[in-house]
């Protein structure tokens, strides 16, 4: 199957769910245009059979009237409660679908590795999963619904006019083909517009999170001006794509509404006006003529901006899809009706000693020739407590991130008590596995809930305990409110010290058999440090510990210095 049908197919599987309520949604659609299109014909059929009694004196007209009418009550009623129907339980739908697809792309987003966030920028990736999902679900449910109520309508009112008076219906669609050529160019302008539209949203929600983010920064160094520039030229960028859709859309919708379908109107009241004085026809079949344009012109726009819908759903969806195909850290990803089908990968057993081999382990991101570390090999014995010093870039974080698969060894293998850890289920080993980082991340939310992140559904006296050990008891209950104080976002009402103390809380909740602490103590004052590096030797105990560090006072506490050099480990 090609790409481009593969697309195809990923996007229709997310219809399967609702099959039947598509197929609902489809028959009101039919039904609705249907009666739209019959009750012109009753009118036609009223008018000329008043008009027959009238001239021949014969009465009855009352009760004519009162049949007529009330079969054009009941095809309202119809086309009303279809309509609805199909609008409401159209828009559920596709808000299903969204709901379907955003919770793919979170979960996928999830299971990503970290060379894909190195590269991507948090307000694109943020994009993809509102804006693109939002016009992707106004794809999925307008899309088809549109494209069968306006392709039924132009049908059949060609035929109506047709059955009507054939000469009058060639007449009056002279202009027809001049709209389809225009709608035609105008569309491919203001799909292009769309496009570029969305490639300046994704910069202005990159240029909002990276200034926010760092507003720390931005005021440290008074560049709030600097900033606001920043912004102003993205801001404006994203103005003119704005601007550039509205002009094309001003000129594509008022000369097919305003000129062209008012002209084909005009042909038909022309050429009609001389057929009705030359009794060549009837005026029933005029009025009726007259109602039945309407039907005819106004799908003609309407299906060129189907089309531009359906290119820019599709380029949402291929986005989306871009980012379901990116390789997953445990998992290769579907975005069939099956979701997500699972390789094959070994557990690793209950209990384990926690030894950490690298064997000619070497390292490069991407793309890069240049390699980060070459060729390092070096055990480290269960239960040893390590520290790994070296110069500021050398590569000891990397080279830590690859024991927990945060990335993935260019070259050499990494075993934990022999097991190779790429065969290993990486949920599975990363539960052995408990990483304190020197940037410590603190969700929004409370102080309870960020020590219960490192296992969910603990006790509040287990929670209690692991602070105890942080040793951030202390400042917890100095809290307003202690555990359940909101921390806001990012952990802002905290300071530096404080955020690593709840980070190394979570750790000591999480209780894993091999520890990785990335200067976890190097925002600490020192009587602090050194109240955590007791609790730290105490958790250490039977356990293998890595700590990457600079200061003597951390280096001192373990069994065994490796120095990272250009040479490798030393």
């Amino acid at each position: 199957m090609s790409s481009s049908k593969k697309r195809i197919a990923q996007f229709f599987s997310y219809y399967k769910p609702y099959r039947f309520l598509f197929c609902m949604v489809m028959f009101c659609s039919v039904a609705a245009s249907a009666s739209a299109l019959i009750l012109p014909l009753c009118i036609r059929a009223l008018t000329r059979d008043v008009m027959a009694h009238a001239v021949s004196g014969i009465p009855g007209i009352t009760g004519i009237a009162v049949h007529y009418g009330l079969a054009m009550l009941g095809l309202i009623i119809v086309q009303s409660v279809c309509s609805l129907f199909q609008d409401q339980m159209g828009h559920v739908m596709g808000a299903r679908m969204e709901r379907d697809m955003r919770n793919d792309l979170f979960a996928h987003y999830q299971r990503l590795p970290f060379s894909f966030f190195d590269r991507e920028k948090t307000g694109e990736v943020i994009s993809r999963i509102t804006n693109d999902l939002l016009n992707l679900a106004e794809l999925c449910h307008h899309g088809p619904e549109d494209l069968v109520i306006y392709f039924a309508s132009f049908i059949g009112a060609l035929v109506i006019l047709f059955h009507i008076n054939a000469r009058l219906a060639l007449a009056s669609c002279i202009f027809l083909p001049v709209m389809a050529i225009y709608s035609l160019f105008f569309a491919g302008k203001l799909n292009r517009a769309y496009r570029k539209n969305y490639e300046r949203i994704g910069e202005v929600n990159s240029r909002i999170e990276d200034s926010i983010g760092g507003i720390r920064t931005v005021k440290s160094f008074g560049n709030e001006e600097l900033e606001i520039r920043k912004f102003r030229m993205v801001n404006e960028e994203y103005y003119r794509s704005r601007s550039s859709i509205y002009r094309h859309e001003s000129w594509y919708f008022t000369v097919l509404t305003s000129f062209l379908a008012q002209l084909v109107t005009v042909s038909a009241v022309f050429f009609g006006a001389l057929m009705l004085s030359g009794q060549k026809l009837a005026a029933p079949d005029l009025l009726s003529f007259l109602l039945y344009i309407g039907y005819l012109t106004s799908p003609i726009p309407q299906f060129s901006r189907i089309m531009s819908q359906y290119q820019d759903g599709l380029a949402g969806f291929n986005r989306l899809a871009d980012i379901l195909e990116t390789g997953a850290e445990r998992e290769k990803v579907s975005v069939s009706a099956d979701r997500y089908s699972t390789a094959e990968e070994t557990g690793m057993p209950e209990k384990i000693r926690g030894e950490i081999e690298f064997r000619g382990v070497s390292f490069s991101y991407g793309g890069e020739e240049e390699h980060v570390f070459k060729n390092i090999s070096f055990v480290i014995k269960s239960g040893e407590y390590a520290a790994l010093t070296g110069a500021s870039g050398i590569g000891k974080t990397t080279l830590c991130s690859l024991i927990p698969r945060f990335y993935e060894a260019s070259a050499g293998k990494i075993t934990i008590d022999g097991i190779d850890i790429k065969t290993v289920d990486i949920e599975d080993l990363r539960r052995r596995i408990g990483v304190v980082q020197q940037d410590c991340y603190i969700f929004s939310g409370t102080v309870r809930e960020n020590i219960a992140y490192g296992k969910p559904g603990a006790s509040a006296e287990e929670i209690t305990a692991a602070a105890e050990r942080a040793r951030a008891h202390g400042f917890i209950t100095s809290l307003k409110r202690g555990y359940d104080t909101d921390l806001g976002v990012r952990g802002a009402r905290l300071s530096g010290g404080q955020k690593q103390r709840l980070c190394i809380a979570r750790v000591f909740l999480k209780n894993p058999p091999i520890l990785i602490f990335d200067e976890a103590t190097s925002a600490l004052d020192i009587e602090t440090e050194r109240a955590i590096q007791e609790g730290l030797r105490d958790l250490s105990v039977n356990r293998t510990t890595i700590v990457i560090a600079h200061r003597l006072s951390t280096l001192r506490l373990a069994d065994r210095v490796l120095t990272l050099d250009e040479n490798g480990i030393g």
